[in-house]
């Protein structure tokens, strides 16, 4: 048997779009889902498109590696915008992501976990049945605005290195982190039909979705986690107008998608 012949044209093409790839500096967003935490979803993106480009076994070749990263780490069990930056896009990513961030979150009274969403063990059950959607809305007013609070012990966070969420996946006891200065801008009930409620939340930095619902659980004299969380803006990307899809994870969508750097960054 013959072996097939690789075209010229196709090597070329192939070199081009390499070429392309890793001349990119700027910003853009994707849609992470649900499950893969945020370093697995770039992973995925960086193979997607390395093998556009031609380049087999992405991962074994180093020298043709992509310069890419992510802000704003969004936890396994929640999806929406997930920011990316290419090139010297990745020093941007700090500055460009300065803004609020939104979320709908859907949270559950009645069971605390230790993760304090749903991919986490049931640690706590309490009664919820006294709980009103007038008393829910009173509440959430004291957590509007400039307010203190805990981050979880399972977070990206770290300690001596290493991320808190690994450290206690390995068995190593960890202490709570301080309180700390968080912005709430707008924090509305949407929805409540007992023992599920829906949450808008903008926000600013540091501002962790999950200790917000375990805080209002106790302040409703219950306990609540987290059931669905979903990011719908980060800093100028929001969900329905910049998060690529997955079937969009290709160079002719993120060349039309990015935002450059700026000059002085390029």
């Amino acid at each position: 048997m013959k072996k097939k012949k690789t075209s010229m044209a196709g090597i070329i093409s192939s070199n081009s779009s390499l070429t392309k790839l890793q001349a990119l500096n700027g910003l853009f967003a994707i849609y992470k889902k649900q499950g893969p935490t945020s370093a697995d979803v770039l992973n995925s993106l960086k193979a997607v498109l390395l093998r556009e480009a031609g380049v087999e076994n992405p991962r074994k070749r180093k020298k043709q590696s992509l310069k890419m990263g992510h802000g704003g780490t969004l936890d396994s069990n929640a999806c929406g915008v997930l920011v990316v930056g290419v090139g010297n896009g990745t020093k941007m990513l700090t500055t460009m992501l300065a803004g609020s961030k939104k979320y709908v979150a859907v949270g559950q009274l009645g069971k605390a976990t230790d993760t304090l969403d749903a991919s986490g063990s049931v640690v706590m059950e309490k009664d919820f049945e006294h709980v009103t959607r007038l008393e829910v809305e009173e509440k959430l007013k004291t957590f509007t605005g400039d307010i203190m609070q805990v981050p979880p012990l399972y977070s990206a966070l770290k300690k001596d290195g290493q991320r808190l969420s690994a450290l206690l996946k390995k068995g190593h006891k960890v202490e709570a982190k301080p309180a700390r200065a968080v912005t709430v801008y707008n924090l509305t009930l949407q929805e409540f039909t007992a023992p599920l409620f829906t949450l808008d939340i903008e926000c600013g930095g540091g501002f962790y979705v999950r200790s917000l619902v375990d805080d209002l659980g106790k302040a409703l004299s219950s306990c609540a986690h987290v059931k669905e969380l979903t990011r719908t803006k980060q800093g100028q990307f929001t969900l329905e107008e910049h998060a690529l899809q997955e079937e969009q994870w290709s160079l002719e969508h993120i060349l039309r998608a990015l935002q450059p750097c700026p000059e002085a960054l390029s």
